[in-house]
């Protein structure tokens, strides 16, 4: 399936260096400057990795973040913050959604 990179212009290299994207055919690569070699790395094996420390960095922390959350958004009642908890809680579900969200974009853009 089709996938736009999620952190395009977020990703760097050991050296601080920005990362480009690029294509190889119809895969989005981070491409990598590794001593003037260009490694291409598949953005879906980095963006998942990615995912997974940030959901790493929530994981015990749904409480205090759904509490902050809701006040955020001006929904501080219990049945919100109970929402957003339990969406946290189930954030390797929400991490899948949103990969194919942006794949199903880049399939729509591609074809349009």
């Amino acid at each position: 399936m089709a996938y736009q990179p999620l952190f395009k212009g977020l990703i760097y290299d050991e050296n601080d260096q920005p990362v480009e994207v690029t294509d190889v055919g119809f895969e989005p690569c981070y491409v990598v400057n590794d001593a003037g070699f260009r490694r291409h790395i598949p953005s879906e094996q980095v963006d998942r990795q990615v995912l997974l420390l940030m959901g790493n960095m929530i994981q015990g922390h749904e409480e205090e973040l759904a509490t902050q959350t809701a006040k955020m958004l001006g929904q501080d009642d219990i049945f919100s913050k109970a929402l957003i908890e339990n969406q946290l809680k189930n954030m390797d579900q929400q991490f899948e959604a949103v990969l194919k969200s942006v794949s199903l974009k880049k399939v729509a853009h591609t074809w349009a």
